[in-house]
C-alpha cells in the first residue's frame, strides 16, 4: 500500500512508487532526484516542510510537493 511522502515519519525510509502532479511539477521533482525506484529518507519535518535524503542529496520540499510523491 502506498502513501504520500508527507506521511513518512522522521528517520524512516521509503521507495518512490509514483510521482504525481502536473507535468512541470513531475519534471521539477525528477530533477531533484524524486524518481520511481529511488530510496528516500525523511531527515526532519517542520511546519509542514519535509527535508529528505534522496540519491545522496539533502532536499527540502513543501508539504504540497511531498503529497505528490507516493512511497
Amino acid at each position: 500500500m502506498s502513501m504520500p511522502l508527507s506521511m513518512l515519519e522522521e528517520g524512516n525510509n521509503g521507495t518512490i512508487v509514483r510521482v504525481g502532479g502536473l507535468e512541470e511539477t513531475r519534471q521539477f521533482l525528477e530533477k531533484l532526484g524524486f524518481v520511481v525506484g529511488a530510496d528516500v529518507e525523511v531527515v526532519s519535518k517542520m511546519s509542514g516542510n519535509v527535508i529528505v535524503n534522496v540519491k545522496g542529496s539533502r532536499v527540502a520540499i513543501g508539504k504540497d510537493m511531498a503529497n505528490k510523491i507516493m512511497i
